[in-house]
């Protein structure tokens, strides 16, 4: 690869590398298994960087390889195996006042149907039109829509049920 296309791929993936990564977790729920899927689609868009001039929408392309490759992760025999229960803790910002917010609600969409978690977070973190999400993963619109929509509702039962025990 020419050294200026390998400049402007080295930016473009610097600039979005943390949103894919934020996908990837949501989608997944584990951050091995995030970087892994980030991973194998920066490869694959490293090897197909010199066709990618003629793709029309770019950011829409890496997140249509990257949640692709989430969900082949998640049907491979290995993506099963759980060595602990809970991720890790990592040090965050002690005055952050949004960590207690994100942290129960990353607890609540974990506990969240796979399906339902996949679409709220196309849905509403990549913000991604009902037919994008349907012709992403295969399904009508109709099902993206009553995934949403159940998982709007369940996820709202999830954080009173947290409010509640907090009080």
């Amino acid at each position: 690869m020419r050294p200026d296309r390998e400049h402007d791929f080295s930016q473009y993936v610097q600039a979005r590398i943390p949103r894919l990564h934020r996908v990837a977790y949501q989608v997944l729920g584990d951050r091995d298994r995030a970087d892994d899927a980030v991973q194998n689609t920066l490869t694959v868009l490293y090897q197909r960087w010199t066709r990618m001039h003629d793709v029309e929408n770019l950011d829409a392309y890496v997140h249509t390889m990257l949640v692709r490759s989430c969900l082949s992760d998640r049907r491979r025999w290995w993506a099963k195996v759980q060595l602990r229960e809970t991720t890790p803790d990592l040090p965050v910002a002690a005055d952050d006042p949004l960590v207690e917010q994100r942290m129960v609600l990353r607890a609540a969409l974990r506990r969240l149907p796979e399906g339902q978690r996949t679409v709220l977070v196309l849905r509403f973190l990549c913000d991604l039109p009902v037919a994008e999400v349907a012709r992403l993963l295969h399904r009508s619109e109709g099902t993206v829509k009553r995934q949403t929509f159940s998982g709007l509702g369940n996820l709202r039962r999830l954080l009173d049920e947290f409010a509640r025990s907090e009080a």
